[in-house]
């Protein structure tokens, strides 16, 4: 490795992470300097170990970008390249390569690269099925080089999957930092975020802890246990035999977002294929594009929050598309079960116990899609006093929308299986 010579007084974990020849795992509050650290570490790594070839990805360009700007700032320093650098690759005089590229969210346009140094930047936001694209190709390096190291850096991002597991492996030198701890950040500052953030957001961005809300009613683990599958294709992944259903939540007055959930049912097992969201629109925009998506998979039923303005799209689309379209508006509607002569009430906590039982059960197959994983792990819940005519769980989150679309949606096991009737 080349030896340090800059006068920049590292901290004490910086120091460990610069020393280290093997993998990391970094999970550091934010502005505690991470990125300064690993900027140097690829540069010394890079010419340290002449025709090596590093990589650094992130969930999205913009984000690998970042990092790869350090590295070219310190690399221009030097200025020891064999060709002029570009946005995404320096080539150095020694034959030492640094790219930066987007992982996607299935990290195929990474696939073919033979790397000695893997540097993942958020990686806690990377798509799980990303690493199965990403790890082998370290393979090469690690058995004829010596190399083929990872370094893991994020704030936490809940409990479970890749980057959580790396910073509990043996293999790994794991660095936790607090933002607290770093002298460069003011206390005064710090302070102003705490107040501007709940509990569990300032613990996860600032104290870089691995914590799921005390009460949070998906627990993350879960949630990415059941996101096994990144892409689905209507004209090559559409099952004839299948029934498909939809879920929708519609934006109330001032909200911002419409969100739509679509399920394929298939031989007694569930699968969410298909997740979106529109802004805020006209009710007679938004029916068209119920309409449209109708259209193309000829829903078996269509589920609806009818509170508020999605009570007006719901019966407009009764009258269009028949008895398919059914409002759940946490029991305000009532049902009657077939058989039996009592009426039930649908509430908000069937509708999410009945997603959450699919999920810890593994009956429920999720796409991997970041703003559904952020939407479920937004949902908390909170328990009150039981009173007469009223539940005693509150349910609520502060990104809800594609969560509420998908309870809906995913209440056809429900349907099907009680063959409820609305009256």
């Amino acid at each position: 490795m080349v030896k340090i010579v800059e006068n920049w007084k590292w901290d004490v974990w910086q120091r460990r992470i610069l020393d280290r020849e093997g993998n990391i795992a970094i999970r550091a509050g934010r502005q505690s300097g991470k990125s300064e650290v690993i900027s140097r570490k690829a540069e010394l790594f890079a010419f340290g170990n002449p025709g090596t070839v590093t990589l650094i990805i992130a969930a999205t360009q913009r984000q690998s970008s970042l990092l790869f700007e350090k590295v070219r700032g310190r690399c221009d320093v030097r200025d020891d390249y064999f060709e002029k650098p570009t946005l995404t690759k320096i080539v150095l005089n020694n034959g030492s390569r640094i790219y930066c590229v987007p992982a996607g969210r299935t990290g195929y346009g990474i696939r073919g690269y033979t790397v000695d140094l893997l540097i993942a930047d958020e990686a806690a936001y990377i798509p799980e099925t990303v690493w199965m694209a990403v790890t082998p190709m370290l393979a090469v390096s690690s058995k004829t080089r010596g190399f083929g190291w990872i370094i893991v850096i994020s704030t936490p991002f809940g409990k479970g999957g890749y980057f959580y597991n790396c910073c509990f492996d043996s293999d790994f030198l794991s660095i936790h930092v607090s933002s607290e701890d770093c002298k460069r950040i003011s206390k005064k500052y710090l302070q102003t975020q705490k107040k501007s953030m709940t509990k569990m957001q300032y613990r996860q961005e600032f104290l870089a802890e691995f914590t799921d809300e005390y009460n949070q009613f998906f627990p993350t683990k879960v949630i990415k246990s059941c996101m096994t599958f990144i892409e689905w294709s209507k004209g090559k992944d559409f099952n004839r035999g299948a029934r498909y259903y939809l879920g929708v939540d519609i934006a109330r007055y001032g909200g911002d977002e419409n969100a739509f959930v679509v399920c394929e049912m298939f031989k007694k097992r569930l699968k969410v294929v298909k997740v979106f969201t529109t802004e805020r629109v006209s009710t007679v925009d938004t029916i068209g594009r119920i309409e449209d998506i109708d259209k193309q998979f000829g829903f078996n039923k269509i589920f609806i929050d009818d509170a508020g303005v999605g009570g007006g799209v719901t019966d407009v689309l009764i009258d269009r598309l028949g008895r398919r379209v059914l409002g759940l508006n946490n029991a305000s509607k009532r049902f009657q079960v077939q058989g039996e002569d009592k009426k039930k009430g649908i509430l908000k906590e069937d509708l999410y116990s009945n997603v959450l039982m699919l999920m810890e059960t593994g009956q429920l197959d999720l796409i991997n899609n970041l703003d559904l994983l952020r939407s479920l792990k937004s949902i908390t819940f909170q328990y009150g006093k039981l009173e007469t005519g009223s539940n005693n769980i509150r349910i609520f989150g502060s990104y809800s929308h594609l969560a509420e679309a998908l309870v809906r949606a995913c209440w056809c096991v429900k349907e099907r299986g009680l063959a409820l009737y609305m009256f």
